[in-house]
């Protein structure tokens, strides 16, 4: 099989997957409908961008394939606010966010003098000596800028979102906010590879731009059939944070720009007596879905002095503290003689994990052995 047949039926593939997904992302039953629907036009997008790559297979006008060419200008935009309605679960687009179409709107307006208004001839001749045309060569460096500067804006967003997550929740694993991360590694990855592959096709190598987009075209084959084997065997990945939550690192800095007395300093300490009484003696812990709003609600402590109490004076995320008494529970029930029939499985859910893994995770951190070690060494 030759190059040119592997590039037309990995494509080919990739079109077929990206459609597919998308019909089911927006037909599946989700309270992440938004977070669908983005992610859905983000793979339209690619499998219109793909499709650009098998012009040459069809008659299609110069105009319409140079604007499908540029349709990559709104896939990152796409995908960054895809990351910011999976994280905040009050995201909601907005009409501030059509600044994102701006790049492909620039990019498409300064080919408007020499390119989409001129006569068939014109734009041959425009296309032959695209390498030396500025407006090609504008586009060619916006277009990396962007790249860089959206994943960048994703990795921000996601770092946030999961210090809130650990601030603020402990119900859940940390897979959502992990995977999404992988997600984004792997995306950077395959921006990386095409920005060499732009590199070698201007160079005395262009050779190996042309090994790169087959490379670039198998791992877009791979990401897009990891996500789709993500989705379909885990629908209910993702768990969302209320975009209204404040790092405790920016609380800290207000209250330092105003006057903290000794009487403040002396009301966490009775607040901290009064969070222990009330995590020993009520157990909230055991309730998987736990947050810090149901622990404030319980002992009548805003969640702002709780959160600064929790994840400042005490040094440790709230996902952290929660976590200590869990694996404190769970020690106990190991150590009992009469209880050496319950499982490892039995016993995480009974003390508030809904994932082996974290709970595998939370116990090695607070005991440096795993669960199974911990039992039969005892």
């Amino acid at each position: 099989m030759d190059k040119i047949n592997l590039l037309v039926i990995t494509a080919v593939i990739i079109i077929f997957i990206s459609l597919f997904l998308s019909l089911f992302l927006v037909t599946v039953k989700t309270e992440h409908k938004l977070s669908n629907r983005l992610f859905a036009f983000f793979l339209l997008l690619n499998a219109v961008d793909i499709g650009e790559n098998l012009g040459y297979l069809f008659e299609i006008p110069l105009n319409a394939r140079i604007f499908v060419s540029l349709i990559f200008f709104l896939q990152l935009p796409t995908f960054y606010l895809y990351v910011l309605s999976v994280c905040y679960s009050d995201f909601k687009l907005k009409p501030k966010h059509l600044i994102h179409i701006t790049p492909f709107l620039t990019a498409n307006f300064i080919l408007l003098p020499r390119f989409y208004t001129v006569s068939l001839a014109s734009k041959i001749s425009f296309l032959e000596q695209s390498s030396s045309r500025p407006e090609i060569q504008f586009n060619h460096i916006f277009i990396h800028i962007q790249i860089v500067l959206y994943i960048i804006a994703a990795f921000m967003i996601l770092r946030k979102a999961k210090t809130i997550y650990l601030e603020n929740y402990a119900g859940a694993s940390m897979e959502s906010l992990n995977w999404l991360f992988q997600f984004a590694v792997a995306l950077s990855v395959f921006f990386t590879i095409a920005l060499l592959k732009n590199i070698f096709k201007f160079t005395e190598y262009p050779y190996i731009s042309g090994w790169l987009k087959i490379g670039l075209i198998l791992l877009e084959l791979f990401i897009i059939s990891w996500y789709l084997y993500k989705a379909l065997n885990n629908p209910g990945l993702f768990k969302n944070v209320d975009s209204k939550l404040k790092l405790v690192k920016s609380i800290i800095s207000e209250e330092k720009n105003g006057q903290q007395s000794v009487a403040k300093e002396n009301e966490y300490h009775s607040e901290l007596l009064k969070l222990k009484k009330y995590m020993i003696e009520e157990r909230p812990f055991l309730n998987p879905s736990l947050t810090i709003q149901d622990i404030s609600d319980g002992i009548k402590i805003p969640v702002r002095d709780l959160s600064i109490l929790i994840n400042h004076k005490l040094d440790q995320h709230f996902y952290d503290f929660v976590n200590s008494y869990r694996i404190e529970n769970a020690m106990d029930i190991l150590k009992d003689a009469t209880k050496n029939k319950v499982t490892i499985l039995e016993i995480l859910y009974e003390v508030g994990f809904n994932s082996k893994s974290s709970f595998n995770t939370a116990f090695k951190k607070h005991t440096g052995n795993t669960p199974t070690f911990y039992r039969k060494n005892l």
